[in-house]
C-alpha cells in the first residue's frame, strides 16, 4: 500500500505453481460491462512483466483468453484466469464478464477467489447489478476493494466517483470506503482535458508520477501539499477506527505522530478482515509504456491487504452419504479437495477444466473421484466415477504451462477429465468426499431448437450434453407434453452464446423455433359420443361400437374412466381396449392438439361382433367416442399458471406491478426487503412471461431478480384461448 521495494524473484507472468498457501491471493474482478475489468487484468500483467523482464510481456501477446465468441459479442462472456507475480505472491486474476446473463461465470469466479476487486468506470458510475454483488460479497464477508477506471474519458470525476462509491457500498458506515490515493493531473491539453499522469499516496505523502512510462516516486512540491491533508487526515481516522489496536484512536487524537508503518500495517489487516474497503484508481500504460497509472500500487494492495487462503474458509464437505466432514483449511496435507469451477473445449486438448483446490494437494495423473453436483433437474447427468487426472496446468494468455501439483489454496486446469463438470469435486478415490454447490441463478429465458437437418439431429444431443456440462446455468427440458427441446438461459445474450458454441465447438446447427407452453384441454360441460368402427373389406372386418359420456371434474383430478355397460354389450375382454383408445386420445387432444386433463369417461354402451370384434377395433371406437362428445361440446383450454416473485428496488415496483397486470397477473402481495427493496408475488399465465427474463431486466434497469414455479392449470380466456386455437388449426 505504501512505498514499498519490489522484488520479483522469477519471471515475471511465470506464476506456476506456488509452494504454499500464504504465497497465494486469488483475487476475482467484478464490474458491469465495459467498466474495463479485462483491460485492468492485460495491464496488471504487463506491469508484473515489465518489472521482471525488461519492459517485455512474456510470450509476447495478449494476456486474455478471448475466443472467436468474444470478439464477436464485443464482451466477456466467460471467466479467465491469469496470473501473474508480486513481491514473490502469485495473484490469481479472475477476470468475469460483467453482462447480466453471463452471471454463472461471476459466481464461479466469486466460489474460486478469497477477494475482490471491483472496477468501476469514473465515466460511467456504479450500476445497480454492481450493488448487488457487493451486497452479496458483503454478506459472507469477503474483502473487497475499489479500482476507479476511465480515469481518461473527459467527464471523468475521481473525487466524486469516491463519494458515490463511499455513499452505494459504505452503507451506514462511508468512512470505511475511503480512497488511498489522489490521482495527479497534469496540463491540460487542447481539448481543455488535463491527463492524469501520477498519483498522490495520502499515507506515504509520496508522489508517484507515470508520465514517463514508468512509475517514478517524489516528494509533492507547492500546491500538491494542501492537496494531501485533508484527505489523509479522513483516511487516517477512518484506518484507525477499525483498528484492532483500540488505544490507537486516543493517541492520534491526543496528537501523536502515527507511523506510517503502522498504519499500513493496520489498513492491511483491516482490508483482510472485509471491514475496510480502500479505493484506488489505474489505468493502461501508454503505447510502449511498461506500466499502467495505479497498477503498481494495486499490485501491492493485492499482495499485502487482502486474505491467503489460509484466511478462506473452505465450503461444507460431506461424505457421498451426507455425513458433515471437518478438514483443516487449507492444508496441502490434507485429504484433496478440489472444485472444477470452469469447463471448457479446448480444440487441442478437448475437455479442460479450471480447479480450485481448497485441501490437499492435486498431482498430475492422480486417479481422482468426481462427485457430481446434483443439477440433474437442468438436464445435466449424474455421476459419481473415478477419473485419471491428464495434465496440469497454470495458464497465461492463450499458452498452458506444465506443472507437477497444485496445492491448497492455489488454482490449475486439469486436461481430460472427461465426465467432471463445472462445479463438481474432485477428491481421492479412497476417500470421496463433495462440496456443497454454491447458488446459482435460475435460468428464466426458454429457447425452443431444432436440428436444422438430419445430420445435426444425429449430433444434437451430445452437443447440447456437452454445453449444460460447462455451464450449470443453463437447464436442457425435453417437454414430453410439446415434443420440444427447450434450452433453459438467462437471457438473449446467453443464449446466442450457447447457440454459437453449439455451432462453432460442437458443428450443430440448429433453428430456433417458437416456445410452446404445456397447455391443456378439458370439457365445460357433460357431452356424450358414439364411436362407431365397423369396415368390411375381404377376410377379418373391424367392428367395434361404444357410446360413452364425459363430463368434467376438478382441477387436477386427470382422467377417470368408469365403466357401466350391462348385459355384455361390450364383451368384459373388450373393456378395456375402449378405455386405451380413450387414453391415447386424450394424450393427444381433442380441439388443439393439447392433452385432455380432468374429466370422467363412462361407458354406458356398445356393440360387438363375434368373429370381426378385436381389442385394436375397440380402441380405435374408444378414440373415436371421445373425438364426438368434443365436436358437441365447450371445450376449454386449460394454461398453466406461475407464482412469480420479484425482487425490485422500490423506485420501480409501480412500474414492475403494472407491467405484471398487463400480463394478466394477479397480484397477491407485496413486503419490504432489506436495502431499500420490494418482494412482489403474483400469479402470471406463464405464457405471458417467456421472455420476461429479458422484459424485467430493461424495466428494473438490471436491478430486479425474479423466480417462478408452477402452481396449476386453469382455464384460459376465450379470447386468448380462440387465438390460440385458430394458429393450431392453422398450423395443421
Amino acid at each position: 500500500m505504501g512505498d514499498k521495494a519490489h522484488t520479483h524473484p522469477g519471471a515475471a507472468g511465470r506464476a506456476q505453481a506456488a509452494d504454499r498457501p500464504t504465497s497465494v491471493r486469488n483475487v476475482v474482478l467484478v464490474g458491469h460491462s465495459g467498466s474495463g475489468k479485462t483491460t485492468l487484468v492485460e495491464a496488471l500483467a504487463l506491469t508484473a512483466g515489465a518489472v521482471n523482464r525488461a519492459g517485455r510481456v512474456e510470450d509476447g501477446g495478449t494476456v486474455s483468453d478471448h475466443d472467436e465468441i468474444e470478439h464477436r459479442q464485443q464482451r466477456s462472456v466467460q471467466l479467465s484466469l491469469v496470473p501473474v507475480e508480486w513481491n514473490g505472491i502469485k495473484v490469481n486474476l479472475l477476470d468475469t464478464p460483467g453482462y447480466a446473463d453471463f452471471v454463472g461465470e461471476l459466481r464461479a469466479g466469486l466460489r474460486a477467489a478469497d477477494a475482490a476487486l471491483f472496477v468501476v468506470s469514473a465515466a460511467d458510475g456504479v450500476d445497480g447489478s454492481t450493488r448487488m454483488v457487493w451486497d452479496e460479497c458483503a454478506a459472507v464477508g469477503m474483502p473487497r476493494a475499489i479500482v476507479v477506471t476511465h480515469l481518461e474519458a473527459a467527464r471523468a470525476d475521481f473525487e466524486e466517483m469516491t463519494r458515490v462509491c463511499a455513499e452505494t457500498f459504505g452503507g451506514d458506515d462511508p468512512d470505511a470506503v475511503l480512497p488511498l490515493y489522489l490521482p495527479l493531473r497534469g496540463p491540460e491539453g487542447p481539448d481543455g482535458h488535463a491527463p492524469v499522469t501520477g498519483l498522490i499516496g495520502l499515507l506515504t505523502r509520496k508522489l508517484f508520477d507515470y508520465s514517463s512510462g514508468e512509475r517514478v516516486a517524489n516528494e509533492p512540491v507547492g500546491d500538491q501539499v494542501p492537496l494531501i491533508e485533508e484527505a489523509r487526515g479522513r483516511l487516517i481516522e477512518g484506518i484507525i477506527s477499525e483498528s484492532e489496536d483500540e488505544t490507537l484512536m486516543d493517541r492520534y487524537l491526543g496528537g501523536e505522530d502515527v507511523d506510517v508503518r503502522t498504519l499500513i500495517d493496520d489498513a492491511e489487516r483491516a482490508v483482510a478482515r472485509g471491514v475496510f474497503f480502500p479505493v484506488l484508481a489505474a489505468a493502461p500504460a501508454a503505447p510502449g509504456a511498461r506500466q499502467g497509472l495505479g497498477t503498481v500500487e494495486l499490485l501491492d494492495l493485492i499482495t499485502g491487504g487482502f486474505p491467503t487462503p489460509l484466511e478462506h474458509g473452505t465450503p461444507q464437505v460431506t461424505t457421498l452419504d451426507g455425513r458433515p466432514r471437518e478438514l483443516k483449511p487449507c492444508d496441502p496435507d490434507a485429504p484433496l479437495v478440489a472444485e472444477v469451477v470452469k469447463t471448457s473445449s479446448d480444440p487441442y486438448v478437448g475437455r479442460l477444466s479450471l480447479v480450485r483446490v481448497f485441501s490437499g494437494t492435486l498431482r498430475a495423473d492422480q486417479t481422482v473421484h468426481v462427485s457430481g453436483h446434483g443439477l440433474t433437474d437442468r438436464g445435466h447427468e449424474d455421476h459419481d466415477v473415478d477419473e485419471r487426472v491428464g495434465a496440469l496446468s497454470t495458464p497465461f494468455g492463450k499458452v498452458q504451462r506444465p506443472v507437477s501439483h497444485v496445492i491448497a489454496g492455489d488454482l490449475a486446469c486439469v486436461a481430460k477429465l472427461s465426465r467432471a463438470e463445472t462445479g463438481d469435486t474432485l477428491s481421492s478415490k479412497d476417500d470421496p468426499l463433495v462440496m456443497e454447490p454454491w447458488e446459482m441463478p435460475d435460468p428464466l429465458l426458454p429457447q425452443a431448437i431444432e436440428a436444422h437437418s438430419k445430420a445435426d439431429e444425429d449430433k444434437l444431443s451430445q452437443g447440447l450434453s456437452r454445453l449444460v456440462a460447462e455451464d450449470p446455468t443453463m437447464r436442457l427440458e425435453q417437454n414430453q407434453d410439446t415434443h420440444q427441446v427447450v434450452l433453459w438461459c438467462l437471457g438473449e445474450a446467453h443464449a446466442d452464446v450457447a447457440l454459437e458454441r453449439l455451432r462453432s465447438r460442437y458443428g450443430v446447427q440448429v433453428d430456433v423455433v417458437p416456445h410452446r407452453v404445456s397447455l391443456r384441454e378439458t370439457f365445460g360441460g357433460r357431452a356424450s359420443g358414439r364411436g362407431r368402427h365397423v369396415k368390411q373389406s375381404g377376410g377379418h372386418g373391424q367392428f367395434a361400437i361404444c357410446e360413452i359420456e364425459v363430463e368434467p371434474l376438478p382441477n387436477g383430478s386427470g382422467i377417470e374412466f368408469v365403466d357401466k355397460v350391462v348385459g355384455g354389450a361390450v364383451p368384459r375382454q373388450f373393456v378395456p381396449s375402449v378405455e386405451k383408445g380413450i387414453r391415447a386420445q386424450a394424450r393427444k387432444g381433442v380441439a388443439a392438439g393439447h392433452p385432455l386433463v380432468d374429466v370422467r369417461v363412462t361407458l354406458l354402451d356398445g356393440k360387438a361382433h363375434s368373429v370381426d370384434s378385436s381389442d385394436a377395433a375397440f380402441q380405435t371406437a374408444g378414440a373415436l367416442a371421445l373425438r364426438e362428445a368434443a365436436a358437441d361440446a365447450k371445450i376449454h383450454l386449460l394454461e398453466p399458471v406461475a407464482e412469480v416473485s420479484v425482487l425490485v428496488g422500490d423506485d420501480y415496483v409501480g412500474t414492475v406491478m403494472s407491467d405484471l397486470s398487463g400480463r394478466r397477473g394477479r397480484v397477491l402481495g407485496t413486503e419490504q426487503s432489506p436495502g431499500g427493496r420490494t418482494l412482489i408475488r403474483a400469479e402470471v399465465p406463464e405464457i405471458e412471461i417467456g421472455r420476461y427474463a429479458v422484459d424485467l431486466r430493461s424495466l428494473s434497469h438490471g436491478t430486479a431478480r425474479f423466480s417462478r414455479r408452477y402452481v396449476r392449470h386453469e382455464p384460459m380466456p376465450p379470447q386468448v384461448a380462440e387465438r390460440v386455437k385458430e394458429e393450431a388449426r392453422a398450423a395443421s
